[in-house]
């Protein structure tokens, strides 16, 4: 059955789903400290950017037919936005319709993310250069973002900074995070222009994540990353208005994967950075008390 003609979860199925997926992860742990309603919110966005980013990611499939899949998800969208079903039985994005109406959550920042996603879908990514790199991470990551500040009941301004800043942290911290993984599926994320510079001339995804200089091209993404963090956390500090614990876990997990990776480096051979169950309950302890 393909993905056109899955039926529609209700929303508790769809939920239930994504807490048996996403147990123990520190996006699971974060959301289980949401209010309930802020909570179904975000995990029905959640469900939206996984589906999306299975298309993405099905190698199986060819590129045509993700981009028709993707395609077919606007449309469902637009027909939710303009109050009437698509041509599926309610269409796919019906499970979006509550947190939509309740929290005002734009159409542009859901298609924003189906963009980020048809990058992907056109060619394998390798190599990007900074700019292509920011407009993919304002797409699959700073929309998110956008999303979910409204979520949090933030004020537009704090929470378009919050969406910029923190969104580019988390994405830079994945990509970091990822390189193997990408690779193995023939993509390349770290941006051309520090490659270059440390003598890495290959955009070949396992080449360039098995050349030890590859480490140096990794530091300057880091200090972005960094940077990045530290803007979201000068705005966090000044409170703004909104149910804000999600965000301050989200920012200080992804900070500590972020030190960690920084102390063990990027060259070959790598291991995956992880944080303890224990580790990341002491950080929810933090954050939870001393907000």
């Amino acid at each position: 059955m393909s993905l056109a003609t899955l039926p529609v979860a209700p929303p508790a199925a769809e939920a239930a789903a994504l807490q048996a997926r996403q147990s123990g992860s520190s996006f699971y742990t974060a959301m289980r400290l949401m209010p309930k309603a802020e909570r179904a919110a975000m995990f029905a966005v959640y469900a939206f950017c996984r589906q999306v980013d299975d298309i993405a990611d099905d190698a199986a499939r060819p590129r045509p037919e993700r981009a028709a899949a993707l395609d077919a998800w606007r449309a469902d969208l637009a027909a939710l936005y303009a109050g009437h079903p698509a041509d599926r039985p309610f269409g796919r994005a019906a499970f979006l319709a509550e947190a939509v109406h309740r929290f005002g959550l734009r159409l542009a920042d859901f298609l924003a993310v189906i963009d980020g996603m048809a990058m992907d879908v056109a060619a394998d990514i390798r190599a990007p250069d900074r700019a292509t790199l920011d407009l993919y991470c304002d797409r699959v990551a700073s929309a998110v973002g956008r999303l979910s500040t409204r979520i949090f009941g933030m004020d537009p301004a704090p929470g378009e900074e919050l969406a910029h800043e923190l969104g580019r942290a988390l994405q830079l911290t994945n990509i970091l995070r990822d390189l193997d993984e990408d690779a193995a599926i023939g993509r390349l994320y770290l941006p051309r222009e520090p490659l270059l510079e440390t003598g890495i001339a290959t955009t070949e995804p396992q080449a360039v994540i098995a050349d030890p200089r590859v480490d140096l091209a990794c530091r300057p993404l880091a200090a972005q990353a960094r940077a990045h963090f530290a803007a979201a956390e000068r705005l966090l500090r000044a409170r703004p208005r909104g149910r804000l614990l999600a965000p301050r876990l989200m920012a200080a997990v992804y900070q500590a994967l972020l030190r960690d990776m920084e102390a063990q480096g990027w060259a070959p051979p790598r291991q995956r950075v992880r944080l303890t169950k224990r580790r990341l309950l002491w950080i929810v302890a933090q954050r939870g008390v001393l907000g």
